[in-house]
């Protein structure tokens, strides 16, 4: 190609004998040839281009059907069956053991000196689960499943619970201390001493580390900074510098600094929008009853049945519920037991800590996304085919509701569920590196300040593909999770039933990891040696 834009300066150069007479006779060429490198160099640059866009094309198409492939045909079955399985297991710990998930917090506040206490994992897992999602998910779940979609939620989040205490009491009992003196665990600690498979705990800690402590910290700066956009007109990167200085303050505190932010923080936010949801419940209390009954014909088809659209209607409601849910209570992923782990339990128990959590999905699922629906339904806003879904549904639901202020009130609630999320997933993410680098101090730091990058970054900016690659990373993290704590599950049976022994006979159960040498062996020196003295 370059050879041809040359062939008239080295045609007319080779006919004339005289050198100088043969340049100043291609001077007429000289255009002709210009242009013709000019042309090719810019069809170059246009086919590099093309060439870029296509391989990106292809990479989003490529994550997509890897996505839709994971989580549409893989994890959602799997976790539904993980969640059956261990409910069955577990005699359906959820319903018989409902109000001891809420007595075990009596004494949740005692910590020691090498773990925070069991309401501040609470709050830190909270912090986590209760994101964007609350308020936009269900927007989304209702819009594409219809009003069933939260009856699925509903029952995924129950069969989660059992998962969640199986995971969590997993990652109590074989935490281990870190070179500070502070309790670390989750599930890549129980793959490598429970399972003595490190490979595996290595790949759950990169793809958590990519997922929780990097894009979706990103993600959720980029619905804090929207949200600010839009109820104040405030600029992005106004937002991003206030959320870089305020997620480095809690950050750089530690795991203790971010548990007592959590403590401090979850419980009021959470508080401020049950309390508003249950004042907009009685402002319309005459419809509680036929919202009711709307997510129950509609979970199951009944009004759709008459159009011959039954099948369709329930499978939407179920495919959406499920996903909505499973995104929303995490349990299975392997998330918050990262958390679980670094508590001091009471009673001095691994399954304690289960019971803990499982009252984590619970306060998610099935108490704050069901306030979500309720502010969506019973304000009239919903209509199918619209197009208002996500945040924009439930803003416009409560400003229905209570006016303009409605707006002001989502702006905050995003801000503190989100603001929350961030500085909770960096932590799990903190674990996790701790886990890969033995808590190498100057690995430590710079992962703190490419963090604070993201979250600048993701104020500021898109990037859907990276995004996708968080939500592959995710999917791969909760398989990895599931076949682990399946491989477990024998370990995680006999610790309740011996919590449940003693419970019966009015004992405070106490672990006693001498009555189980096969597990002795498994777990760090010191940890366990003498549990009532934690």
């Amino acid at each position: 190609m370059e050879l041809y834009g040359l062939l008239p300066f080295v045609f007319c150069v080779s006919r004339d004998r005289d050198h100088y007479s043969g340049l100043s006779r291609c001077a007429r060429f000289r255009p002709f040839s210009e242009t013709l490198i000019k042309r090719q160099t810019e069809n170059g640059q246009r086919r590099l281009a093309m060439d870029v866009n296509n391989n990106e094309r292809i990479m989003d198409t490529l994550i997509a059907m890897l996505n839709d492939l994971m989580w549409g045909a893989v994890l959602i079955y799997l976790l539904i069956g993980v969640g059956i399985f261990f409910t069955f297991r577990l005699g359906f710990i959820q319903i018989r053991h409902f109000g001891h998930m809420f007595s075990v917090l009596k004494n949740s506040r005692k910590s020691d000196n090498a773990g925070i206490s069991s309401f501040q994992a609470l709050c830190t897992s909270l912090a986590a689960r209760v994101g964007t999602g609350n308020l936009a998910g269900v927007a989304v779940a209702i819009y594409l499943g219809g009003p069933g979609a939260i009856f699925w939620m509903w029952l995924i989040a129950f069969i989660g619970m059992a998962t969640a205490f199986v995971e969590s009491t997993l990652a109590q009992l074989y935490k281990v201390k870190d070179e500070d003196g502070n309790y670390r665990g989750g599930p890549a600690y129980y793959m490598e001493k429970g399972l003595g498979m490190r490979w595996m705990g290595v790949v759950f800690s990169l793809c958590l580390i990519l997922a929780f402590g990097l894009v979706f910290n990103a993600v959720q700066a980029n619905s804090i900074s929207l949200a600010m956009k839009v109820a104040f007109g405030i600029p992005d990167w106004v937002s991003g510098l206030a959320l870089v200085a305020l997620s480095g303050l809690i950050i750089f505190g530690g795991i203790r600094g971010i548990a007592r932010f959590a403590e401090l923080v979850v419980p009021f936010m959470a508080l401020a929008y049950i309390l508003l949801a249950l004042v907009i419940v009685a402002m319309n209390i005459t419809e509680l009853p036929h919202v009711f009954m709307l997510i129950i014909k509609s979970a199951f088809g009944i009004e759709q049945a008459g159009s011959g659209a039954l099948g369709y209607a329930i499978s939407q409601a179920m495919i959406n519920g499920i996903k909505r849910g499973l995104f929303s209570n995490e349990a299975g992923m392997g998330s918050a037991p990262n958390a679980a782990a670094t508590a001091t339990p009471y009673p001095p128990h691994p399954a304690s800590q289960g019971y803990v959590q499982m009252l984590g999905v619970f306060m998610d699922t099935i108490v704050i996304c069901s306030c979500t629906a309720a502010i969506i339904l019973m304000s009239g806003q919903f209509e199918p085919g619209s197009g208002v879904t996500g945040v924009e549904l439930t803003q416009r639901a409560l400003s229905s509701q209570i006016g303009s202020g409605g707006n002001i009130f989502i702006a905050a609630a995003i801000f503190f569920f989100a603001f929350t999320s961030i500085v909770a997933n960096y932590s799990y993410a903190e674990t996790n590196l701790v886990f890969l680098e033995h808590n190498h101090k100057g690995g430590l730091m710079l992962f703190r300040m490419f963090v604070l990058g993201m979250v600048m970054f993701g104020s500021v900016g898109e990037l859907p593909t990276v995004w996708a690659m968080a939500d592959v990373s995710m999917g791969l993290m909760a398989i990895v999770n599931l076949v682990a704590i399946l491989l477990l599950s024998g370990v995680a049976i006999k610790l309740a039933k011996d919590y449940n022994d003693q419970l019966k006979l009015g004992k405070v159960p106490t672990f006693d990891a001498n009555k189980y040498p096969e597990i002795r062996s498994q777990l760090e020196e010191g940890i366990w040696d003498n549990p009532t003295k934690k």
